[in-house]
Formats: structure tokens, C-alpha cells, sequence
């Protein structure tokens, strides 16, 4: 699996820097909302269930926005781990990843206008098991951070339009 990894990073870090028009891309989530809070999405030819627990008025049939974020992280991250030990030539055994987001529904529920409507804190625990040592394991970390999307996407703002 390494080398078919490998064989892929190589080939499409060579298309991207030798035409940076081809490494632009657009994604795209589709959902509609069904019974309740209960939505059905679509992404590429994938679909999966939306809801909230019971304890707020959904059904509980699949996992809430918010904890889609948080998946959303813990496997960028390891997608990430994974595309730069390979790279780097950094051995990489194992890597799972923890992530918990803090939120208070009062914010959500309009309860309290000082109280903002999502995480108010996201911990990320990585655990990883390599051969490597602490410091190509510290540089590899350091390259996850500073390039995994998702954490860019929650550490800094990106413009969001409603046309």
C-alpha cells in the first residue's frame, strides 16, 4: 500500500507544480433535510444520514453536523500523517486520532447571545506509533499541522457565501 501511495503523491505533486491550474479543485456536499433534524447527503456517490440525538429533538440516526467536523479533523489529520510519512520517508506503523469539541446549545438555542452557537474548544489527541525518531517524528508533526486542510479550515477564516 506504501508504494502505491508514494507512486501517487510523486505523480501528483509533479502535475501540480508543473501546472498549478490542475491542482485547484472543487468539492461538493448535497443534502436534503427529511423528517425532523434528520438530513440525507450526498457526496460524490456516497451518502450517509444526519441528525441530532434525542436529547434535543432529533431521532438519533446518524452523526450531528458538529461531530461531522470533528470526524472531519481526526481524518484529515491521519490522511495527512499518512501523505507525509510517505513523503518524508518518515515509517509510520499506526496513527488513530481522539477528537472532542466543547459546545454549550445555549448559543444554538438563542438562550444566550454572548454564548456562540458552536465549538467554543476542539482537542486533538494523535497517537502514533513509528520507528522514527523524536524529531522527524516532531517534523512530521509539524508538517500535518501546517498542512492539513480541514485544521487550516477551522484554524483560520474562510469566506462563506449564500448567493
Amino acid at each position: 500500500m506504501s508504494a502505491v501511495i508514494a507512486q501517487a503523491i510523486t505523480e501528483a505533486t509533479a502535475a501540480f507544480r508543473g501546472d498549478p491550474l490542475n491542482a485547484r479543485a472543487t468539492f461538493k456536499s448535497e443534502s436534503q433535510l427529511t423528517n425532523g433534524f434528520r438530513s440525507e447527503v450526498r457526496i460524490r456517490e456516497h451518502s450517509l444520514t444526519v441528525d441530532e440525538p434525542t436529547r434535543i429533538g432529533g431521532t438519533n440516526d446518524g452523526p450531528t453536523p458538529v461531530e461531522l467536523v470533528l470526524a472531519a479533523l481526526g481524518t484529515c489529520q491521519e490522511i495527512t500523517y499518512r501523505a507525509f510519512a510517505t513523503a518524508l520517508d518518515i515509517p509510520l506503523e499506526h496513527v488513530a486520532v481522539t477528537v472532542e469539541g466543547d459546545i454549550d446549545f445555549r448559543g444554538f438555542f438563542a438562550i444566550d447571545p454572548k454564548v456562540r452557537p458552536g465549538f467554543d474548544a476542539i482537542r486533538v489527541t494523535v497517537n502514533l506509533t513509528s520507528s522514527a525518531s523524536a524529531a522527524e517524528q516532531a517534523r512530521l508533526r509539524e508538517m500535518v499541522n501546517r498542512h492539513c486542510p480541514v485544521l487550516d479550515m477551522l484554524t483560520r477564516p474562510v469566506p462563506v457565501t449564500f448567493p
